[in-house]
Formats: C-alpha cells, sequence, structure tokens
C-alpha cells in the first residue's frame, strides 16, 4: 500500500498486525486493519461529527475553511490554496422548524436544514467557514444564497443547465472567477501545478469510491449496502484528504479478503437506488429496504456512483479539464439529463439489479419531474420493477416507507 506523505506521517506494524496512522497536524484518524468491519464502517459513518472536532483545529492554525454545497463544485479548487474545504449541506430536520420562520414549508428539505443550521449557529463547518461557495443548481437553492448573504461571505458559482460545448466553456470561465476570487480574498496565488495535484489526489479517492462501491456487484453481495453508503458518505467529509485513497483502498482490501474466505449476506433481492442525495435522514429509505430482506448493491445518486468521473490528468488546460468533468454531472438540473440515464443503465446491468428505488425529496420539482423519463429506462428498456419514494427528512413516514419497502421486495 502506498502513503502519501505530504504532511502525513504513518507507522506499519507486523504484517499480520497492521496498523496504519495517518496524522495532519494534530489531528489523527486511525484505521487498523484488523479491527472488524462493523466498526470500520462506523468510524466512517461518524466522520462527519468527527470532523466537526477537527475543523476547529484547522482553524485555530489559520487554514482556511471553504464551505461548499454541491458536487458540481470542483473543491480541487480551493484545496489547491491549502484550504480546508468542508461540506455544508444538512441532512436532518433538527432545525428545519427554524428555517421555516424565513423559507416557505413547501421547500426541499436540504435547503430548509442547511439554512436552519446556518441561521442557528449549530453546524460547525458554516461556523468556520471564511468563505461559501453555492452553485446555481436549483431555484431554491439560488434564492437561499441571497439570505446566508446576511450571516456569511459567499460567492455562488453560475451552472450552466445544458451540457453543451458552450456549456462547458461557460462553466470554465466560472471555474476562472471563482479562482480569481479565492485569490483576492485569501491574498494567495493559485497555480496550475497545485491544481494538477490536487486532481490526480482527487482522481485517486473517486478510483477508491468506485472500487469500494463496485464489491456490491457480487453476487451474494458482501455487506449491507447501508455500511457501503455510510463509508463513501462519511469519506466526504474527511477533511485530511492527502491519505484519504488508501483508507478507502483498505476498507475494500478487508471486504474483498473477508468475501474469498466465503463472508456475505446472502441471496438477497438486489436493489438501486437514485434519484435525491441519500445521506443523513433520508437513510430510512436504506434501512426500509434492508430491514425488509433486500440489499442496495449501488447508489446512482450524488452521494454515490454520479460524481466519481475522473478528470483528463493530460489536458493540459487544468480549467478546461475540471469543466468537462464535473458539468458531465448526471443531476436532473441538466436538461435533456443524458448522462444520468447513460449511467443507470450501465449500473443496472453491472451491479445485476433486481429492482429500482427512486428517492425523491418533497419539492424536489426536477427530480420529480425525470421520475417518468427513470421509469420508462427501467420499466421498458431494463425490464424490471420500479417504484419511487417521495419522502422528507422527518421520521413521520418510517412505517409508511417500510410497508412500500416490504411489498416492493416481496414482488421481486
Amino acid at each position: 500500500m502506498s502513503i502519501h506523505r505530504s504532511n502525513w506521517s504513518c507507522r506499519f506494524g507486523h504484517p499480520q498486525n497492521k496498523t496504519i496512522i495517518f496524522t495532519y497536524r494534530r489531528i489523527q484518524t486511525v484505521v487498523e486493519l484488523k479491527k472488524e468491519l462493523p466498526e470500520i464502517f462506523e468510524e466512517f459513518a461518524e466522520q462527519r461529527k468527527n470532523s466537526f472536532l477537527a475543523i476547529k483545529e484547522i482553524k485555530e492554525k489559520d487554514i482556511p475553511v471553504v464551505g461548499v454545497f454541491c458536487t458540481y463544485l470542483p473543491r480541487e479548487i480551493p484545496n489547491a490554496m491549502g484550504a480546508a474545504v468542508v461540506g455544508l449541506c444538512s441532512v436532518s430536520d433538527e432545525t428545519i422548524a427554524d428555517a421555516e420562520k424565513d423559507l416557505p414549508r413547501n421547500l426541499c428539505p436540504l435547503i430548509k436544514s442547511s439554512y436552519g443550521f446556518a441561521k442557528t449557529d449549530k453546524c460547525p463547518f458554516f461556523y468556520f467557514s471564511d468563505l461559501v461557495v453555492g452553485e446555481t443548481t436549483c431555484d431554491g437553492k439560488k434564492k437561499m444564497y441571497e439570505m446566508l448573504a446576511d450571516f456569511k461571505p459567499v460567492h455562488v458559482v453560475e451552472l450552466p443547465n445544458c451540457q453543451t460545448e458552450d456549456g462547458i466553456q461557460l462553466y470554465k470561465k466560472e471555474l476562472l472567477r471563482f479562482k480569481k476570487v479565492l485569490e483576492d480574498k485569501f491574498e494567495t496565488t493559485i497555480t496550475d501545478e497545485a491544481v494538477l495535484h490536487q486532481i490526480k489526489l482527487r482522481n485517486g479517492i473517486n478510483k477508491a469510491l468506485r472500487r469500494l462501491q463496485y464489491v456490491m456487484a457480487n453476487d451474494p453481495a458482501p455487506v449491507n449496502g447501508l455500511d457501503v453508503i455510510n463509508t463513501v458518505y462519511g469519506s466526504g467529509f474527511d477533511i485530511n484528504t492527502e491519505g484519504l485513497e488508501d483508507r478507502i483502498n483498505a476498507v475494500t482490501d478487508k471486504i474483498e479478503k473477508e468475501y474469498k474466505e466465503g463472508k456475505n449476506i446472502g441471496k438477497k433481492p438486489r436493489i438501486l437506488v437514485t434519484g435525491s442525495p441519500s445521506g443523513g435522514a433520508a437513510l430510512k429509505v436504506i434501512r426500509a429496504i434492508e430491514d425488509n430482506g433486500g440489499v442496495v448493491v449501488c447508489f446512482e445518486n450524488c452521494t454515490g456512483m454520479k460524481p466519481l468521473a475522473m478528470v483528463d490528468e493530460e489536458n493540459p488546460d487544468v480549467y478546461d479539464a475540471l469543466a468537462r468533468k464535473y458539468l458531465n454531472i448526471g443531476c436532473s438540473c441538466m436538461s435533456p439529463n443524458k448522462n444520468r440515464m447513460d449511467l443507470l443503465d450501465e449500473l443496472i446491468d453491472d451491479f445485476h439489479v433486481d429492482g429500482v428505488v427512486d428517492l425523491v425529496l418533497q419539492a424536489c420539482h426536477t427530480y420529480n419531474v425525470e421520475t417518468a423519463i427513470v421509469k420508462k429506462l427501467v420499466k421498458d428498456k431494463k425490464g424490471i420493477p420500479y417504484t419511487v419514494v417521495e419522502t422528507d427528512y422527518s421520521q413521520a413516514d418510517i412505517e409508511q416507507i417500510n410497508t412500500r419497502m416490504a411489498a416492493f421486495i416481496e414482488m421481486l
């Protein structure tokens, strides 16, 4: 296993009792390969909470903190100037009541939750961010960013809503404008060499995340899908990106080793989840699937496989390379959204999927409208069952979701 040593220390023990320690300044994360998989999965699931503690320490070291919302925003650019980049999308209903004092009730729960945590200072990532970066993926978020500007400096990246060559060139200009904003605000210079280093680093992380998720292509599945998505989701909050590729690969190595030894969860109906982001409170749908006899073998959405394409490291123009990779993510904010349908078509085959669950957050109009197109692909072209679950971040509909998932899995 190769270990990146930039700002890091590592220690290897005896090959049969291997311990890898990654240290970024005084913040430490430990993965012991001798641990049982449930314990390792739990460590990744707790990464967001652990990073709350780490971000304060980073701030005390005068390291810039940049908060972002969406996978369309290349983290490579702020990372290239040495900033810690943190995700701000909130996935809990804890602050929605506070948000609804300013925002309409019939608004996407992700927007209300994110705004509520910012307004109430209950999100350490938002509190310690020196700059909040939004993007124009939907009308609700655009207006929310205007209100966030009352609390924090906000920069909004204009995202084209079509994946054409003209759109790519527009997005490249936006990324260059974003770079200039960072340089002016933090009085620094972002070199192409630094950006390319971050591109290679992020490509390695994305390769590791793809490899981890593709263990679920095995039938029977080696582990539960909830454990995989918790690991993937948690890794996104790991501020220590140097070495993250190795940490993820270590988990995959252990899963594959145990699978070869005969450990698996047995034959179960294989479900692909698509649609809105599925972290945090939305995981109730994943639990309902797996508590009722199914296994989620693939997550197509932006929490899972959707953003993991590679940036072209050979492109001499790093901002052109970033624009081409990121703008081609298949989100429902794009019109037409051929890339999402092509990815779904591919993943259904690769993961031997028996049924598709389309998870849609309430008032997420683009994903809701697109369910008709996804249904046509899944049922008519692929010939497998499909259902839609529309939900929010509350726990009020858990019994209803359990009943629906049990019925859906029974028919597979």
